[in-house]
């Protein structure tokens, strides 16, 4: 269904206003706290769960801390406890012991120089240094020492740091390589993004694993970013974005005593818990894990993470390219803008509250499966604004559209449900255009109904007993009509004008009119009881019913609506509802009528008529019951009915008159046999037929 242009501009304006708070709760940074919240949780529950191996987690525990005190080594420990350790791990590919050696130990000289030995003699070992921006004199050592793992190439880092804390010279100058382990959290204190590199002075420095991976070629620099092989690392606010695994232990972990004990085992020759060959090619991280040890650092999958993990999950992230690729802006704008549109026409579009509301959770469902496919495929896009954007569209619209297409709805419904049924009334509000001025051919069914005599009935009875009747019947079969589909068009005096077809029209138009003409009987039979109980006047009815092509549409002045009908078609209803005046019968139906109800109902036919002023006969026939409820003496009746009608139309008027006057013996009271003997003997007395005699004339409109 086309939109109107009014319904265009309203849809237009209300999206610039629902994107244009969108982007202003983006840009005021309110909702970022609670983004940071439902990427922890994305994290959870859809990041990958294990490492593809390769990275090994040595801890210094509680466990290792209790074994080793038991044996009289306090902690801090000696350094030259790690020298068995870094021995037994010699062949690894790296180790990273992410312990800070800013001072002289306090074991003395000695206890430095065996750690700087065990570490040269190793000759994989990365240490960290730490950038901060208190002032502070480096020494021409600690210049050689930053000059040497600095970055030569060209780019440019986000994070700038006046000085830095560089390990002991006795141990700095033993290392394989060093970097940065200054790691700023989110604005909540967690850790979810890391930066690479940093700057100082006039040096690029790395992070703690960056320098490794430097040495080893698996990073390059070109045009200012970093890549692995010929994937760029991308990076969001000079970050790159961390895809922690989603489990409490991702990777390998081992005791830090249990590496030692190893050391001792292997060296007396006994079988060792973690043999050398284990760590070969591995990537090695030393670090604190125990909790009174200080290291704890909350990610987006736990509260109690390391210091360590998350420079295993950075190594691990680049080794795999598994890092989070940051959505650009430009598409989640684009993305935000359609929900806007989307969600401003849907609402202004229908407005129904049931309807609304579906679709307004069916497309938050969308809003956040497309991020969360997304994510889970490592591209982050903006999790909470497009469904905060959709939240702001659906109140905008909604709000305009109940303040002023629900008003212009609410009126049409309250308007139309007084004289239709409310699946009609919905397809109205669906497509209003089929009320607006103006008409449109299309085939409808006419049913007109009224109560027989009322002009006799209303002159001899009070006037509060003749409004009584009227109310209670126009009331009664005006539900039954609407009940049955119908479409009420207007009260004439005693009389009801209704149709079918129109606005909505369906296969069972005929049908239902037929229906509702039935049902009115059937009502009017249960009045008559009430009436009678209470000494009122009792009462009789009769409807005519026409199917054709008719003018539908709105017919009415500027002033006054008028939803109707008219045209031969609706014409001819009316005179059939005269016609059971002339069978005193109830209802009758036209031909075009019956041959779309196919075998539902139980008629007779009445020959054929012509009404004044048409020259062409209508067929029509009397609607007695449905099918399925007609009795057996009933269709007896009929049968014979229809042998008498036969004879009458083969011109054996004596013959036909004989099982009229039968029928009427048996039921005195049934009108068409009445009026068809009357025809016989007219035809016998006169027995010049003239041409269309067997055509019923109808003098009167």
């Amino acid at each position: 269904m086309a939109l109107e242009p009014k319904k265009i501009k309203r849809i237009i304006s209300l999206s610039a206003i629902s994107f244009a708070i969108s982007l202003v709760l983006y840009l005021s940074g309110l909702l970022n706290v609670f983004e940071l919240k439902a990427f922890d949780l994305f994290s959870k529950l859809l990041n990958p769960e294990k490492s593809k191996g390769g990275i090994v987690i040595v801890q210094v525990d509680q466990q290792s801390i209790d074994n080793l005190s038991k044996e009289g080594i306090n902690w801090p420990w000696p350094r030259q406890m790690y020298a068995p350790m870094l021995e037994h791990m010699s062949e690894a590919d790296a180790v990273f012991i992410d312990i800070l050696y800013t001072e002289p130990s306090s074991y003395g000289e000695d206890d430095d120089r065996i750690f700087a030995r065990a570490i040269s003699d190793a000759s994989n070992v990365y240490l960290p240094l730490f950038l901060t921006n208190k002032k502070r004199d480096l020494s021409t050592k600690d210049e050689e020492f930053i000059k040497k793992i600095s970055i030569k190439d060209d780019i440019k880092p986000g994070l700038r740091f006046s000085s830095a804390i560089t390990p002991i010279d006795t141990i700095k100058s033993s290392v394989k390589g060093a970097g940065n382990v200054t790691i700023p959290p989110d604005e909540d204190g967690v850790y979810r993004k890391i930066p690479l590199v940093f700057k100082m002075g006039d040096y690029t420095i790395p992070h703690f694993v960056l320098n490794h991976l430097i040495q080893k070629g698996l990073v390059t620099f070109r045009n200012g970013s970093i890549f692995k092989g010929n994937t760029e690392i991308p990076f969001s606010k000079d970050k790159m974005i961390l895809r922690y695994y989603r489990t409490d232990n991702p990777f390998p972990a081992i005791s830090a005593v249990d590496v030692i004990k190893s050391y001792q085992d292997s060296s007396e020759s006994k079988e060792p818990l973690i043999k050398k060959e284990y760590f070969k090619g591995k990537k090695v991280f030393v670090g604190l894990t125990a909790a009174g040890l200080y290291d704890l650092k909350p990610t987006s999958i736990s509260s109690i993470s390391t210091g360590v993990m998350i420079h295993a999950a950075t190594i691990d992230n680049i080794l795999n390219k598994s890092f989070f690729r940051p959505v650009a802006i430009v598409y989640v704008i684009l993305f935000v803008l359609f929900i806007c549109i989307f969600i401003s026409y849907a609402v202004l579009r229908q407005f129904s509250l049931y309807v609304n509301l579906s679709t307004f959770f069916l497309s938050l469902s969308v809003a956040l499966f497309i991020p969360a496919m997304l994510f889970k495929s490592a591209y982050y896009m903006h999790i909470l604004y497009p469904a905060a954007s959709l939240i702001i569209s659906f109140l905008t619209a909604t709000v305009y559209s109940y303040a002023t297409e629900g008003k212009e709805r609410r009126f049409v419904r309250r308007v139309f449900s007084q004289y239709m049924d409310e699946t009609i009334v919905d397809y109205i509000l669906k497509n209003p255009d089929v009320i607006k001025p103006g008409g449109r051919r299309k085939r409808v069914t006419v049913f007109f109904t009224d109560i027989a005599g009322f002009t006799t009935i209303s002159e001899s009875l009070p006037v509060e007993e003749t409004a009584k009747i009227l109310h209670t019947v126009l009331n009664e079969f005006t539900e039954v009509i609407i009940n049955d589909r119908g479409v009420i068009d207007k009260y004439i005096g005693d009389a009801i004008m209704a149709f079918w077809g129109a606005p909505l029209d369906t296969e069972r138009d005929e049908i239902n009119a037929c229906y509702a003409a039935l049902h009115c009987v059937e009502v009017l039979s249960k009045i008559n009881r009430r009436f009678k109980a209470e000494g009122m006047t009792e009462i009789n009815m009769r409807v005519g019913i026409n199917s054709g092509d008719a003018i539908v549409g709105n017919l009415g002045s500027d002033r006054l609506f008028d939803y109707t009908v008219v045209g031969d078609t609706v014409n001819l209803a009316s005179r059939l509802e005269a016609v059971n005046k002339v069978f005193r019968t109830n209802i009758i139906i036209s031909e075009s009528t019956l041959e779309k109800t196919g075998n539902i109902f139980f008629t007779r036919d009445m020959g054929l008529i012509e009404v004044k002023g048409k020259t062409k006969p209508v067929r029509i026939f009397e609607l007695i019951a449905e099918n399925e409820k007609i009795e057996g003496n009933q269709r007896e009746v009929v049968t014979l009915y229809n042998q008498g009608l036969g004879l009458f139309k083969n011109s054996r008027f004596n013959d036909a008159l004989d099982i009229f006057e039968g029928i009427l013996k048996r039921f005195p009271d049934d009108g068409p046999p009445e009026f068809y003997k009357k025809r016989c003997m007219q035809a016998i007395e006169n027995m010049q037929l003239t041409e269309r005699w067997d055509i019923i004339k109808l003098t009167e409109k």
